[in-house]
Order: C-alpha cells, then sequence, then structure tokens
C-alpha cells in the first residue's frame, strides 16, 4: 500500500564544486614564447587519465615534466590522493601546487583542505586556510566543514564568530555546517543557545525555505533533546523531502517519544507522494517498535522493508534485531541475524545487547568470543554491551576479566559508561565497598552515570551510607532530576528513616522537581495503550480496577502478600495497598487480561524499574491466570510463567 519511489539526491553544487576561477599566474608566465608552446608537449590530459586509472605514481612522474599543468590536473590529483589515502603523495602536490602559483586559488584552496580533511591531517588543512590571502565562503565552509566532522565544534563557532566580524556574509551551507558545530563536541547548554543564536539569524535572513538548513536545525535540538524546538521548526517548514521527516522521527525515537514517532511515519506516509521512506527513516521507526515493545506494527514495517529491498542495509537489520528482542522474540532477532551475508560490529552488538537484556549472560558471552574468533573488533560499545550482560545474570568474575582485557587485549580505553557498567555488576551482587573502590579509583571523572548506578545498587541491597554518598555528588551534577531525591527516599523509607523521607521530598518541592510519573504500555491488535501510575480516563478503568481488586483478594488466600515497604508514604497497610494497585503494570496486565486472547502472550513496557510488589503480583498472576506475560523494564526482560521470572529474582 505504501508505493514510492526515491528520488535520486543531487549534490550541492557550491558546496563541493564551487565556480572554478582561473588562477591568478605570475606576471613572467603572461609572455609566452610561441616556439617553447608548440614544442613542449602537454601532458595534462594524459595526467587526469592516469589519476582515473589509479595510477597515481605515474600521474606524479608525468607532473614532474608537464611546465603548465592546469586546474583541472589539480583538482584530479588531489582528488586522487584522498582517494588513494596519501598523505606523502598529498604534501608533496601541495608543495607543487605552490611552486607553480596555485595555492592561492580559492577553488583549489577548498579542494586542498578537503583532501588534507580526508587524510585526518587537521593540521595541514588549517596551515591551508591559514596561509589563503583571499578567503571566499567556500574557503571558510571547507574548513567549517573539516573541523566539523572531526569534533571540533568550538573551534568552529570561533572562526564563524571571525567571518562575522570580517564582514563575510554566510551562506546557506555556512549555516548548516555552523549549527553542527553545535552538537560536533559535548552538547553543552552554551552551545545550545549558540544554535539559538544561528536559528536567529537563519530566520533574520529570510533562509526558513532551504529544507537541508530547517532539517540540520531539527537535528541539532534533537541532539540537546529540546523535543518542542524540533518539533516548531519542523511543523513551520513550508518544504519538507525525506531527511526532514526521517530527522523528525529520530528526535522523537531518541528522545522517549516513541508514539509521536510512530505517528509521524503514518503522517508521512499519507503526505508524501513523491518519495519513499529511506533506510535512516526505517531505523527510526524499529526504535520507535522497539521502545514500545509493539510486536505488531514491528512486523508490518519489517514486511515493508522486505518490500522496498532494504533488508540488505546493515543499520536496518541491526535494528530489526533489535526491535524483536526488545518486543520479546528474541529467537527470530537471532535467525535474522544467522541470516545475514554480511556483519558489522554494530549488527554483533545488536545481539549480544538482546541476550543481555533478556538476562542470557553466558550466551551473550559465548557470542562475544565468537565475534572475536571470527577476527571482529569489538568498539567501546561492544563492551557497554557485554558489561551489561553480565551485570543482568550476576556473572561477577566473568565482567572483572573482560573489563581488564579491554585495556590489555584491545587497546581500548575504559570511558565512563563501562566503569558504570562495572558498578552496577558489583552493586547488584551486593559487593557496595568493592564498587565504591572502583569509583575511587578512577582515573577520569565518574560523572553522573557512575554515581547514578552506585546508587541504584544502594536502593536494591538499602544501603543508607554509600546512597547518601552518591546522592550527594549526584545533587551537584544533576541537581535537576527528580529520579536521584525519589531514589534517595526509596531508601530511607525501606529503612523506616521518615523523617529523612520528609527532608528529601521537602527538597524536590522547593527546587520544584517532579517525580517521572510510572508509565506502561502495552499492544493490543496492533493499538498500543498507556497506563500511568495515577487516574488517567479509560473507557474500561473501573473494570480493570475491579478486576485487581479482585484478583488480590484471591491471590492473597493463595500466598500474595502486598511487599507495602515500595509505598514512600507513612500511612496504614489498607492504604498502601490501595496505592499499589494502581501501580501502571498491574493496570496494563489487567487490561492485558480482559483484552487478550486465551493463549496469547502479553507484552508490557514500563519506563521505571519493575518494582518488588509488581513483580511479585505478576507471578502470581501468571500462575492464576494460567498467561504468558513479558514485562520489559529499564533494566531488562522479565518473563513470567507458571508463577516464574525469568529473572530468578536478580535484577
Amino acid at each position: 500500500m505504501w508505493a514510492f519511489h526515491t528520488p535520486q539526491p543531487t549534490q550541492p553544487p557550491s558546496l563541493f564544486n564551487p565556480p572554478r576561477t582561473p588562477p591568478k599566474l605570475p606576471s613572467s608566465s603572461l609572455t609566452l614564447n610561441p616556439s617553447i608552446s608548440n614544442s613542449t608537449p602537454n601532458h595534462n590530459q594524459l595526467i587526469q587519465s592516469l589519476c582515473k586509472q589509479g595510477d597515481l605514481k605515474q600521474a606524479f612522474k608525468l607532473l614532474s615534466r608537464e611546465p603548465n599543468p592546469s586546474q583541472r590536473t589539480y583538482e584530479v590529483l588531489i582528488l586522487s590522493c584522498a582517494h588513494q589515502n596519501s598523505l606523502s603523495l598529498a604534501q608533496s602536490l601541495h608543495s607543487h601546487i605552490s611552486e607553480n602559483g596555485f595555492d592561492q586559488d580559492p577553488f583549489l584552496v577548498t579542494k586542498l583542505i578537503s583532501m588534507y580533511a580526508a587524510l585526518d591531517s587537521l593540521d595541514d588543512a588549517r596551515k591551508v586556510f591559514d596561509k589563503t590571502r583571499k578567503r571566499t565562503i567556500f574557503v571558510w565552509n571547507a574548513l567549517f566543514r573539516a573541523l566539523t566532522l572531526a569534533g571540533f565544534g568550538e573551534e568552529v563557532l570561533g572562526l564563524y564568530r571571525k567571518m562575522n566580524r570580517i564582514g563575510l556574509p554566510s551562506d546557506r551551507f555556512t549555516y548548516t555546517y555552523v549549527l553542527k558545530a553545535c552538537v560536533a563536541s559535548e552538547c553543552m547548554v552554551s552551545l545550545l543557545n549558540k544554535g539559538k543564536e544561528i536559528h536567529a539569524h537563519i530566520l533574520r535572513h529570510g533562509l526558513e525555505g532551504y529544507v537541508h538548513i530547517m532539517t540540520t536545525l531539527v537535528d541539532m535540538y534533537a541532539r540537546f533533546g529540546c523535543v518542542a524546538h524540533a518539533s516548531f521548526v519542523f511543523e513551520k517548514m513550508p518544504v519538507r523531502n525525506v531527511v526532514s521527516w526521517s530527522a523528525m522521527m529520530a528526535c522523537y525515537a531518541k528522545n522517549g517519544k516513541p508514539f509521536e514517532a510512530l505517528e509521524l511515519f503514518r503522517e508521512m506516509m499519507i503526505e508524501t507522494r513523491d518519495s519513499a521512506p529511506n533506510s535512516v527513516t526505517m531505523v527510526s521507526v524499529l526504535q520507535a517498535c522497539a521502545a514500545l515493545s509493539a510486536l505488531e506494527q514491528g512486523k508490518l514495517v519489517h514486511a515493508y522493508i522486505l518490500r522496498r529491498g532494504l533488508d540488505s542495509v546493515l543499520p536496518v537489520i541491526s535494528a530489526l534485531i533489535t526491535m524483536y528482542a526488545r518486543c520479546g522474540e528474541l529467537e527470530l532477532g537471532q535467525r535474522i541475524f544467522d541470516r545475514m551475508e554480511k556483519r558489522d560490529v554494530v549488527s554483533w552488538n545488536s545481539l549480544i545487547s538482546s541476550y543481555g537484556l533478556h538476562g542470557y549472560g553466558k550466551k551473550a558471552m559465548q557470542i562475544f568470543q565468537k565475534m572475536i574468533h571470527q577476527g571482529v573488533s569489538p568498539s567501546p560499545i561492544t563492551f557497554v554491551s557485554v558489561l551489561g550482560a553480565c551485570s543482568h545474570a550476576g556473572l561477577v568474575e566473568e565482567g572483572k576479566k573482560l573489563f581488564d582485557s579491554m585495556r590489555k587485549e584491545h587497546g581500548i580505553h575504559p570511558s565512563v559508561e563501562h566503569y558504570a557498567c562495572m558498578v552496577d555488576l558489583l552493586g547488584r551482587a551486593n559487593r557496595l565497598e568493592e564498587a565504591a573502590k572502583i569509583i575511587d579509583e578512577m582515573r577520569i571523572e565518574p560523572g553522573a552515570k557512575v554515581w547514578g548506578s552506585l546508587l541504584g545498587s544502594c536502593r536494591i541491597h538499602c544501603n543508607v551510607e554509600l546512597a547518601e554518598r552518591a546522592s550527594h555528588r549526584l545533587f551537584q551534577l544533576e541537581p535537576h532530576s527528580a529520579g536521584n531525591y525519589v531514589l534517595l527516599a526509596d531508601i530511607y523509607a525501606e529503612a523506616e528513616m521518615w523523617d529523612d523521607v520528609k527532608r528529601v521530598r521537602k527538597l524536590l518541592e522547593t527546587r520544584s522537581l517532579q517525580k517521572v510519573a510510572g508509565r506502561s504500555w502495552i499492544e493490543v491488535r496492533r493499538k498500543m495503550y498507556s497506563f500511568v501510575s495515577v487516574d488517567e480516563p479509560n473507557p474500561q478503568i473501573e473494570l480493570i480496577q475491579s478486576l485487581l481488586i479482585k484478583l488480590a483478594a484471591e491471590m492473597k488466600e493463595k500466598g500474595y502478600s502486598p511487599q507495602t515497604k515500595v509505598v514512600l508514604y507513612d500511612l496504614d497497610e489498607s492504604e498502601k495497598e490501595r496505592i499499589l494497585l494502581g501501580h501502571s503494570e498491574k493496570l496494563a496486565v489487567a487490561f492485558g487480561l480482559i483484552n487478550t486472547k486465551k493463549g496469547e502472550t502479553i507484552r508490557i513496557t514500563k519506563n521505571l524499574r519493575l518494582c518488588e510488589d509488581c513483580h511479585s503480583f505478576t507471578k502470581f498472576i501468571s500462575e492464576f491466570a494460567n498467561k504468558e506475560i513479558l514485562v520489559r523494564d529499564v533494566n531488562r526482560f522479565h518473563h513470567f510463567q507458571n508463577g516464574v521470572c525469568s529473572c530468578g529474582d536478580y535484577w
């Protein structure tokens, strides 16, 4: 039903091919000797032909015998040096260009800067720029592009300010590069403000009609998590193409708004008549399906991918593996992986993290070893995936060995993410002192992720002393994150330190911080339903609540005991039990029992960690109602069946 064709992208002529201008030749060359000109063969065409054939060395030999190399000859040689990844030949060519007086030709200068950028020699690129006396906007843009791609965003913005001071007008490509520069380095608030300034410049100069500028704006705001800003820009775009639609979908998918991503995809399919979704679009759509555990919708997307012939694109296949795994169909993800003709490290990472998410730590390690055996070098993300798998399965010693092997065997220096995994691994296993020691011995600043892992572990094992230490640092690093205050209050509540609970709650109020509400999603007949841990309009809410009360009463007779300790308030037991029955995952389970057929699996996604009472409740339900229930919380999968959970009560 989706019959679109994908238009072939066109390359902006002014981006990589600015207008050629004849070089200003030395005055001595203006008067030519006809006899010399007639007797000297012209090797320009032959040099260009040799470059196209890949014989760069022979082309250089011929260049030494050519007295009047043309601009086109130099251009082809520059491109060949970049293509053959030869820095030494590139530098020799640069010297030849300078000796022949072409080093001030703006067209060739842009090509030289791009060449050095392709060869990862930014110092040479900077030198070319610095020595250029007449810098056109194309020269500035070439350096902006080179530095942005290399991650030197702040340097680009500094040069951009300098360009503005000398009064050189920006063109539409300048704005694209400086917007990308705002997110090329770490996404700092100061750079977000700079991005907003550039946005104002774009509007002031009436450039909002250029789709590539506005798409870059959407992407810039998305990278900073400013979803509302990105959405505003997208809605105001007079023209949209498949890239702009994809950018907005990616913004929603990566910033916790999968519902909106899927809705936008539907809107795109209805509105666009001259273009079809590309592989980037489909990756974002699959990520949204994965986030919601929307298996049926994910299968529809998979069918569309097959019809469009996108199933050979590696990022799409990796996203498919992840989608099926995060929807509880690990075997389908494995089947897709097994059928892949070519695999990259991303596809291996997808499979490793999939098994880790389901708690199969040993299997994840076996896949990791197989990847190494097949000659695929692990990336830093590989170790995040496999260490996370060890953490969920309680494989402490195996995880420690893997962590040590990063630097010794693979030359990868652990980052904050890897230390956070190790703290989580040790903390879940109740080796909290060992986890704290790792933090103390870190050679880099621990950061919020590491301290957050420690605080989360303290919540599991109710370690007040270390929790206070971790939360003190987190309050400094993330003063506006309500979750850290809530975790500390949880720990105080479990320790029955009610005065401290009130103190933390008072801090939340005085700092105007709002606790993230627990939310659960369930897919029934290809439609997604959402439940929150507070009263929410739902046509079946009374039926759901009465069913939960009935089930709780009947399960108590079978041994279910509500774990009221998870309720932060100092209330009587009956009131705490009433609050527990309002948890979003229980509402979703009851909705699933009412609306699914016999033998049909209930699939639920939770935005927070599954609480102890909901975990116990769902175990009882799976046996009591003879129902298979899959719940994916923020940490891992819980597969409930016959009164048992796949996590073994370790999460």
